[in-house]
Parts: structure tokens; sequence; C-alpha cells
């Protein structure tokens, strides 16, 4: 045996049992403690671009390197709606796990609900790169991924599997789940998209969310006008009431809606959801403009959606007005 197989041989031997040395104080440390290193690995992450980041993030909590909440939450915090229980209010909203791909280890950290998506209904690669930028002393950022989706069939394929373990693990499902629909950006029918999209997902949703309100897919933000918003939302309605779903019934439908809106849009899209009795609103997406310091921002000139602090305010009073003009 050689020099050199030997020292890979010896190079390996201690690699694992550096790993196994590694994994045995990480297993030792109490809940709080695993959270706190997982915090602690932030200013690494933030050494990569956006993106690349993005997806160690996905990775890291596809294979279970997340830590996982094993403190209950209390029960004050407990939100009843639509037959579902919300164990505490705070979510991650569609953006993150685009393709369904780390539902479990997402939802191990505690979050009441989580949505995946935006899914379309075929692949698509969405924008040219670089297509996130960081504003780090905002703690914002702009994106304009535009609905980079591996499809519904890959999204269900991975929902399929998560439903799979909670049958013989049903601890591991803590929170709620909803699957965001997203159209394809070439489609000319975005009625079909989201109905193909519901008759697809639907079975492994808690609840659905028709994404009408994206900045970075040409000409969807105008299916919130109220002709098309009322066309498109009977018909996916229509598909989902005309679908068996069997004893649990079907999922209850929302329509996400940007922030970006005049009065009159906020009447329009209100008036269409009292009609059509869709089950909520998600409030709000990202927005196109550019408050305070953001427009200061070197970053800020990027075109996409701004997300983050500086949207508060503004998501904030379309959420009220909302409250408002649907009556709660």
């Amino acid at each position: 045996m050689s020099k050199l197989v030997r020292r890979i041989k010896t190079a390996a031997v201690a690699g694992t049992a550096a790993a196994a040395a590694a994994f045995g104080y990480y297993a030792s440390l109490d809940v709080q403690k695993k959270f706190e290193l997982a915090s602690a690995t932030g200013p690494l992450l933030r050494t990569l671009d956006a993106e690349t980041s993005h997806k160690v993030g996905i990775l890291a909590a596809k294979y279970g390197l997340f830590p996982r909440e094993t403190r209950p939450d209390p029960d004050i915090l407990k939100v009843q709606l639509w037959g579902r229980t919300f164990p505490n209010p705070i979510g991650l909203a569609a953006g993150f796990d685009k393709d369904a791909e780390a539902v479990k280890g997402l939802l191990g950290l505690g979050l009441g609900f989580m949505e995946v998506g935006s899914i379309t209904p075929k692949p698509q690669p969405g924008n040219d790169k670089p297509r996130v930028f960081r504003l780090a002393e905002l703690k914002a950022t702009i994106n304009r991924y535009g609905f980079n989706s591996a499809g519904a069939d890959a999204a269900g394929h991975n929902l399929e599997a998560f439903w799979n373990r909670v049958e013989h693990h049903p601890h591991i499902k803590t929170g709620v789940l909803g699957v965001n629909l997203g159209k394809n950006k070439l489609s000319e029918n975005a009625a079909d998209d989201y109905a193909i999209g519901l008759m697809k997902l639907g079975k492994y949703a808690d609840f659905v969310v028709i994404n009408v309100s994206s900045p970075n897919t040409p000409g969807l933000r105008s299916l919130q006008g109220r002709q098309q918003l009322h066309e498109l939302v009977s018909f996916v309605k229509s598909t989902r009431d005309n679908l068996d779903w069997g004893p649990a019934g079907s999922p209850p439908l929302l329509v996400k809606i940007a922030p970006d809106l005049t009065d009159a849009d906020k009447a329009d899209i209100a008036a269409v959801v009292l009609d059509t009795a869709v089950d909520g609103l998600v409030v709000s997406n990202t927005t196109l403009s550019r408050p305070g310091p953001v427009a200061d921002h070197p970053a800020g000139v990027e075109s996409g959606g701004l997300s983050g602090p500086p949207l508060m305010q503004l998501s904030t009073e379309v959420l009220a007005d909302m409250y408002r003009l649907t009556g709660g």
C-alpha cells in the first residue's frame, strides 16, 4: 500500500471521527443552544451571494441540519381557522421553499404555518441571474426570481413524500401547510394554469393560494383588475367545488394581492372577494416601490420586488384597508 493511499485513508478516518464528534456535541445541546448555533452561521452564509445562500438554506432544511423546536407553544397563541389549528400565528411566506423540498425541516423550526411555491404547472427557469439582492443595512431584499419552478409534478412528488412520512410519523407536521400557485410566464390562459395547479396539488394542501401579485411575471398583476380577477377566481373556485375531495373536504382558497394598489384597486378586489366568497386574502406580496432609504441604497436601483422591514408600513396599511372593505 503506497504512502499516499495510507494518508488518504487516515484523513478519511480522521474526518469521519471529527464529523461524528461534532454531531455528538450538537445532539447533546438543548433546543435553545441549537437555535443559537444555527443563528451563528448567518455571517458565514452572508459571505455567499444571496441566491446561493438561499439554496444552502433549503438544502440544510431538507437534510435535517436545521434545529427542531420541541418546546410546546402556549395555548394563547393558537388560532382556529377553516377547521384548521394554527399552533401559533408566525408563518413562512411562499418564495423560500419554491418546490416543497424542505417542508419537514422548515415546519420543524416551530412555524405555525408555511406556504410552498409559487408552483407553476410546467417547469420554468425564472429570470436571468443575478436576480436576488441584499440590502443588509435595511434587513431587506429585492428579488426578481420570476417564478422559477420545478413544476407541479416535481412539487407534487415532494409533497406526496412528505405526507407519506406524516402518515407514519404524525408529529413531524407541526403546522399548517399552504400551497401557493403561479402561472407559467408564456401561458396564454392564466385560469387554466391555476386550475391545473389546484387539481395536481390541492390534495396536499391545508389551504391553496392563487398568486396574482408577483411583480416579476409580465402581466400577472393585471389579473387583479375587477373583471379579470372575478373571472379567474370564479373559474378556479368552480374547479375546486366540482372535484371530489373525500372526507377531508376541499381546501380553502385564498388570493394573494400586491401592496401597490390604488383605493379603486382595493375596492375592486374586495368586491370580487365578497362576490365569489373565497376563503381569504394573503396581504401582501413584495412591492415595486422604494420607500425611504431604499431609494438611496446602491441596490435600490435593481428591478424586482422589495421585502423586509421597509415594506411593513405599506403592507399593514393595505391589510387594514382590506379588512375594512371586506368587513373582516
